[in-house]
């Protein structure tokens, strides 16, 4: 199960029950476009690593299901359109069926909800933890010699 941003052409769903989704501290890496859950013990050991991000339940129309990260603002940056249209987005697809696609002129995504009615998606049976084991299995960040965080200090 993959932990990534919709694709362009999918309408999906949000698990709308607050259990499904959740903040976490992440290292976010850029160029392998994947992220790494980090234990909270570790957060301030690693200061200008960590990036905040609300991890989403969603769904596809075929059933696919998938965790959506989006990031959250720091109190410190200025708002960012991309992050913004991406939880709004995210929010929307709470109750609808929505389609988030990259706006490049625009520097945010835009949103279309589905023209007919699209039946409710059937969610899985597992709870959100057992998700988010299944999705970042490999990517958890439980201490300091952690692959990723000797690649960031220069130690690997």
């Amino acid at each position: 199960m993959p932990a990534r941003k919709p694709n362009p052409q999918d309408f999906v769903r949000v698990h709308p029950d607050p259990a499904y989704r959740e903040n976490f501290a992440l290292i976010d890496l850029k160029d392998e476009r994947e992220d790494y859950l980090v234990l909270p013990n570790l957060v301030p050991q690693l200061p200008g690593e960590i990036v905040y991000k609300t991890i989403f339940t969603a769904i596809n129309r075929q059933g696919i299901v998938f965790l959506w990260p989006v990031r959250l603002p720091c109190p410190d940056d200025k708002q960012n359109e991309w992050w913004r249209s991406a939880r709004e987005g995210a929010e929307l697809a709470m109750t609808e069926w929505v389609r988030v696609k990259a706006n490049m002129s625009l520097g945010a995504y835009d949103l279309f909800t589905a023209e007919s009615d699209i039946p409710e998606p059937s969610w899985p049976a597992e709870s959100y933890q057992e998700l988010l084991r299944i999705a970042y299995r490999g990517r958890l960040v439980t201490d300091l010699d952690h692959a990723v965080i000797k690649r960031l200090s220069g130690r690997s």
